[in-house]
């Protein structure tokens, strides 16, 4: 049966709010460079009130790639829970004007919508203060089989990884995907969330994953060792790794083979906020149309570069033209 869409997304349906700041704001307000927190509401709301002027707009690790596609000309959906208030309507406004299909419900419980307030220094390093509000409270419910059967790659997200509701609403995915004959993927996310949920990634990978999406220090915090070796290790369990490198490019182990890809040159780094969101767009365009592992990677870089050549998550760029004028 032919896709309805080539990928759908589950993850955090969070609003960036992205603002620039410098090294002294941090120190000021106790907050780890380069480093990503957890902060309650009230928290939020201080330091919201305290940022400088900021850029809005639908985020989230998923949403992004799954933004990314869609502007690679992609037909992309998304899963994951906002709440019926106004930052919900802003993000739902926003990540289908892009063109993505999101049609999970409101919640309607009082939690306010997730949002991460995204301080980026004049070296381009982001530091992220995150509230998840609404989006850990997606549930299996929320994860329709028709979408997830009319995918050719289910996507998730491994910042939703921990509640139990979204552990299920996970694997529900995965299974109705496997099922129907599709692939599922993953991002490993953050060095700190392989941390978390080591055990439970594991076996996540070993037994529900055909592609994996990692950087080097996550891979690494996964399987141990250096990065040869926990590339040996992960090609054991998975059908496909994209394992991205930053300034040394990107490994993608498939098939037996091993494909490297060097980095894009950029004129100058402003914000890598979104850098593998987008280069997970570029690879899974890639890969639902056809494209070569190399190529599949070629787009990842493509993408990657301009994202991180401005502020935010979106491109300022026509990805579909530059992506023809760079791979034809």
């Amino acid at each position: 049966m032919a896709a309805r869409f080539d990928v759908v997304g589950i993850g955090n349906a969070i609003v960036d709010v992205i603002a620039q700041a410098s090294d002294e704001f941090l120190a000021a307000n106790g907050l780890v460079k380069s480093g990503m927190a957890l902060i309650d509401a009230q928290r939020a709301e201080e330091l919201y009130a305290k940022m400088g002027p900021g850029i809005e707009m639908s985020g989230g690790s998923a949403g992004n790639t799954m933004a990314g596609i869609a502007m690679l000309g992609g037909k992309g959906a998304f899963i994951g829970k906002v709440a019926d208030d106004q930052l919900g309507k802003v993000y739902r406004h926003d990540i289908r004007s892009v063109g993505v299909t999101f049609d999970t419900p409101d919640l309607t419980d009082g939690t306010p919508t997730g949002q991460c307030l995204i301080l980026v220094t004049p070296d381009a390093h982001r530091t992220m203060n995150t509230f998840l509000g609404a989006c850990t409270l997606l549930t299996p419910a929320d994860v329709d089989p028709a979408v997830i059967q009319g995918s050719q790659v289910t996507y998730l997200e491994g910042y939703l990884w921990d509640r139990d509701d979204a552990k299920q609403a996970f694997l529900k995915a995965a299974e109705l995907a496997h099922a129907a004959g599709r692939k599922v993927a993953l991002s490993l996310s953050d060095s700190f969330c392989v941390h978390r949920h080591h055990d439970s990634f594991l076996e996540l990978v070993a037994n529900h994953v055909d592609i994996l999406f990692a950087n080097e220090g996550e891979v690494t915090a996964l399987y141990g060792g250096d990065f040869d070796s926990a590339a040996a290790a992960v090609r054991k369990h998975v059908d496909t790794a994209v394992l991205t490198r930053s300034e040394k490019g990107a490994v993608v182990l498939a098939g037996g083979q091993t494909y490297s890809v060097p980095a894009e040159p950029v004129a100058q780094v402003v914000d890598t906020t979104g850098a593998g969101d987008l280069f997970a767009a570029g690879f899974l365009h890639g890969y639902t149309t056809g494209r070569s592992p190399t190529d599949c990677a070629r787009l990842g870089a493509i993408c990657a570069a301009e994202i991180i050549s401005h502020y935010g998550a979106r491109s300022q760029a026509d990805l579909k033209a530059l992506a023809k004028a760079k791979l034809g």
